[in-house]
């Protein structure tokens, strides 16, 4: 089959406009054409008279290589690539040991799915509750003002990302169509089937919960195993060889081949890892607010008198903006039609994030406004980065009233550095609650000024983004993890043979789909130097 990209047709273009497109295109009759399929449907609204709908398209034609060789130089005209996965080794013989996966986000979850359908029978250990028990607790949380510590947001089965916007994009390279082999199994697992095709596609957290459920069941049948409520509290190293991992209830699993995908914020399990010997870096992250608008208005400025087609959906926005201090502000997580949700996992402090459901109809638009920061800003010793966000959320705590609340501020009064003390025309999201006042101290003063810098210049990208009444939340610090733990080409520890570091938590991923790609990279190197024996 041939692939056309940069295939472009108005907004309300006719379905049969885009067979016209393809013979004009290619320059055949309609004799020619075979057939052809969507791979990928978007649109380009940088232009907001006209949006256009962007697609990439297969198509099977008659005289394939003829066409071909007329079309040569036309860069968006090639053979259909070969997005199927291929695995990359099977077990085989009678396993002595079973490799381990620690964790269920979607880093452990694809190591766990691609080791189990390889026919290794991974053992994947999981601190807390299964999706729905989880899913529970965080409502308590958020409802009553209940905190679990080992059944929140960040820990759980499906990880973070289950309490997202569930988007499935991102701009990793994935030259083996590893995010390809993602959505396919996402759809097995009940998701629409519509992400194979749509350029920003996204779940959301009522959908994932059934996914992350049939995810598991397949893993079962496979022969893998999950065990809930199973922290690993300690490791056994002997001269650099990992031999396996210690519960805490005490028992201990024997493993020589344990992926390690804990997610940004299992900050105990950074410690035990350090104490233990296993090599940590520190690594740079964000640090901001949470802001809130009227999804309309972001509807209006990003698409004009096109807002509200259903093609188009909500709208989202990227902003960066270069400070005069040196620092860099920009959105990170916007969650078209959602909310802010509390996202702690330790007691005694505040942390916020972004979530959206599937239909992206709730009347916010929210996306953390953030500033990037770097190990030079907090010097010390490799785990320095988790005892700077924790002063911050124990900060934003205390500034929220001490009953998890978020501490909130009004664009108009935190740019006139004035405290708040009623509502506008916006009502934030976030439950337990927002408590509003002053946030001028909520981070670091190089932080505050930058935003107060950038607020303005997003205005000038989107009107009404610095809109007196637009709600500032705080505080956002899980951006991404704080740590690398070094790897080497083998995916394994660059000092602990054995442990193969992967996701967020270990610093090589970001998101939803960059996570699951990351796991499975790391089961195939593993499968790969259990078969071989390799270092």
């Amino acid at each position: 089959m041939l692939r056309i990209t940069e295939l472009r047709l108005p907004l309300d273009h006719a379905e049969s406009a885009i067979k016209t497109a393809i013979l004009k295109r290619v320059d055949i009759g309609a004799e020619e054409l075979i057939a052809y399929t969507i791979f990928r449907q978007g649109h380009d609204a940088r232009k907001r008279d006209p949006i256009t709908l962007v697609y990439t398209l297969d198509i099977e034609v008659k005289n394939e290589q003829a066409i071909l060789a007329r079309l040569k130089d036309d860069p968006h005209i090639s053979l259909t690539p070969d997005t199927a996965y291929h695995f990359v080794t099977r077990a085989s013989g009678k396993m002595t040991e079973r490799p381990v996966v620690i964790g269920t986000g979607p880093c452990g979850l694809f190591a766990g799915l691609i080791l189990a359908q390889m026919g290794f029978r991974p053992i994947i250990l999981e601190r807390g509750k299964e999706v729905r028990e989880r899913t529970k607790d965080t409502f308590g949380l958020w409802r009553k003002g209940i905190f679990n510590p080992e059944s929140n947001v960040q820990f759980g089965e499906g990880g973070a990302g289950t309490f997202s916007d569930g988007k499935l994009y991102t701009q990793i390279k994935d030259p083996h169509h590893y995010g390809r082999k993602v959505l396919t199994e996402f759809v097995k697992a009940g998701a629409p089937a519509e992400i194979l095709r749509v350029s920003k596609p996204h779940i959301g957290t009522f959908k994932l919960v059934t996914m992350v459920e049939q995810m598991r069941a397949t893993i079962e049948s496979l022969g893998g195993e999950i065990r809930f409520q199973s922290r690993v509290d300690a490791i056994g190293i002997v001269d650099g060889q990992l031999r396996g991992v210690i519960l805490a209830n005490g028992e201990t699993i024997r493993s020589y081949h344990v992926v390690l995908a804990v997610g940004h914020s299992a900050r105990d399990t950074f410690k035990m890892l350090h104490e233990s010997g296993v090599y940590i870096e520190a690594k740079a992250f964000s640090i901001g607010f949470r802001i809130e608008h009227p999804q309309s208005l972001i509807d209006k400025c990003r698409f004009g008198n096109h807002a509200g087609n259903p093609l188009l959906g909500a709208a989202d926005y990227k902003l960066v903006h270069h400070c005069r201090n040196g620092r860099a502000v920009y959105s990170f997580c916007m969650c078209p039609g959602g909310t802010v949700v509390a996202a702690t996992s330790e007691a005694g402090h505040v942390v916020t994030n972004g979530m959206s459901q599937y239909s992206r109809n709730e009347r916010n638009a929210n996306s953390a406004i953030v500033v990037g920061i770097t190990p030079d800003d907090y010097p010390g010793h490799p785990l320095a980065g988790i005892d700077f966000q924790r002063r911050l959320e124990a900060g934003a705590f205390k500034l929220g009233g001490e009953t998890y609340q978020a501490p909130g501020q009004l664009v108009g009064d935190f740019l006139s550095k004035r405290p708040s003390s009623v509502f506008g025309s916006v009502l934030p999201s976030y439950t337990p609650g927002v408590l509003l006042g002053d946030l001028g101290k909520a981070l670091p003063a190089y932080a505050i000024e930058a935003i107060r810098e950038a607020l303005p210049a997003f205005d000038r990208k989107i009107k009404g983004f610095a809109m007196d009444d637009a709600v500032l939340t705080g505080v956002e610090t899980r951006t991404s993890s704080p740590v690398r733990i070094k790897r080497n080409a083998h995916y394994q520890s660059i000092n602990t043979k054995g442990l193969y570091p992967a996701g967020e938590g270990a610093g090589y991923a970001g998101g939803i789909l960059s996570a699951a790609v990351d796991g499975i990279k790391v089961a195939e190197a593993l499968a790969l130097d259990w078969m071989t024996g390799a270092d």
